[in-house]
């Protein structure tokens, strides 16, 4: 169990139901605030909040869907408010140029960028009331470097900005907006890679710790942004990716 540097105060975990958003939302519940797991499916999350343990309660709905967005921040607002927001939930496709078409990077652009911007817009006018707003988004190191893999490239640029955008316009009402780089991290989504000798190999390579992330090696950096010590900071991206970045 962690401290309880964040009791009082409430969390919603987007794409909570596994890897870095189940280890994030693990981490705050621990640390003393009460999560709202968001995902789409019910009985995941369920099963991730019986993990986690007291503190921690499914909000399942689709983050791509209006209707259903509204809905579960008027529950939000009904059942307590909100003071953390952390924008992780994202999905990826890595087909080459020549596979892809418009309507392949709007549909990324809905859940990896246009999906944040609305739950933080939302989430604004209940964070106004908190005595520390917290908006953490989930970017990536291909916001800084790409090898390809264009639409979620774009996408994760897109959010790391909208993270300085929000930082700027958020600051007067006492919110923070801070983002998460992660690297390469071992989880289930990665499972394929993570077996692969190759991508092993490469990591020894490319990272000065040598080594894929694991889960809970985020969510550190996670609740330090959502706490008081993080106070005095906004429009910033933290890397956790084990140098990637830093190393050549």
């Amino acid at each position: 169990m962690g401290n309880e540097g964040l009791a009082g105060r409430v969390a919603l975990v987007t794409g909570a139901a596994r890897g870095l958003g189940f280890a994030i939302a693990q981490r705050l519940a621990h640390s003393g605030a009460r999560v709202w797991l968001n995902g789409r499916n019910e009985g995941a999350l369920e099963q991730a909040a019986a993990a986690i343990g007291g503190g921690a309660t499914p909000l399942p709905f689709d983050i791509a869907d209006d209707a259903a967005t509204a809905a579960a921040f008027a529950r939000l607002e009904r059942e307590g408010g909100l003071d953390i927001l952390v924008n992780n939930a994202g999905q990826r496709d890595r087909r080459a140029l020549a596979k892809l078409d418009r309507q392949a990077m709007r549909d990324l652009l809905e859940v990896n960028l246009v999906a944040p911007f609305d739950l933080a817009r939302r989430a604004a006018a209940l964070l106004r009331q908190s005595r520390a707003g917290r908006i953490i988004n989930i970017t990536s190191i291909a916001a800084e470097i790409a090898r390809g893999d264009p639409l979620y490239t774009a996408s994760k640029g897109g959010l790391a900005a909208l993270t300085r955008a929000l930082a700027a316009e958020l600051g007067a009402d006492r919110i923070t907006v801070n983002a998460i780089a992660p690297g390469y991290f071992s989880t289930q989504t990665n499972a394929g890679m993570v077996a692969d000798t190759a991508v092993e190999q490469h990591l020894q390579r490319r990272t000065s710790l040598g080594r894929w992330g694991q889960p809970h090696e985020i969510a550190g950096a996670v609740a330090f942004l959502a706490g008081d010590e993080a106070s005095y900071i906004t429009g910033h991206t933290i890397a956790v990716d084990g140098g990637y970045l830093a190393h050549f």
